[in-house]
């Protein structure tokens, strides 16, 4: 699973890396051309010119990039044999699972208020997804749901229905999309 969760993070911290460059030329050039602008939809400099993609003040993608560096660095101390501590794993997953609600949020006044997607920006919530389903998957016998609920989550996680969900989740999101922008 840490296999699976460093290249979520990659994916993710490669896309923000390409996102926040696209920003710093719209920094130093608000008329500027992304090459991420592929259309009236997919149109970056939409989505990073709109206040939501600066919401603490900076731009979300520098936040995106520390969070993912994280559940990259994170994933590869457990992917070479390190010892991550219970309380750390459940810090990350909950620091990941607050990363993914954020993103929802992000894509939601994309699609609705914005009305532009950026390509980018689906790309990390992509990693988001990865990073999410493997801690989900690392931490299912540690979270604190109670004996049955771990008992109920083992046996889901056998059958293949939390793989289900994150793609059901990335379909909803998918489907959202298609059908505000069709």
């Amino acid at each position: 699973m840490y296999s699976v969760m460093t290249v979520g993070g990659v994916i993710g911290m490669t896309a923000a890396f390409l996102q926040t460059l696209e920003k710093l030329t719209l920094i130093k050039n608000k008329d500027a051309l992304l090459s991420c602008n592929l259309n009236s939809v997919f149109s970056c400099s939409n989505v990073l010119n709109a206040w939501q993609s600066s919401v603490f003040g900076f731009p979300n993608s520098i936040l995106c990039l520390v969070l993912f560096t994280i559940f990259t660095a994170i994933a590869l101390a457990g992917a070479t044999g390190g010892k991550l501590t219970r309380g750390m794993r459940l810090g990350i997953q909950a620091l990941s699972l607050g990363t993914l609600g954020f993103a929802l949020w992000f894509l939601e006044q994309s699609v609705y208020s914005i009305v532009s997607l950026c390509i980018f920006c689906i790309f990390c919530f992509i990693g988001l997804l990865l990073v999410n389903g493997a801690w989900l998957r690392l931490n299912a016998a540690d979270l604190p749901i109670g004996e049955r609920g771990r008992a109920v989550l083992a046996r889901g996680i056998a059958k293949g229905a939390d793989v289900f969900a994150w793609s059901l989740l990335a379909a909803l999101v998918a489907f959202a999309m298609v059908l505000r922008f069709n």
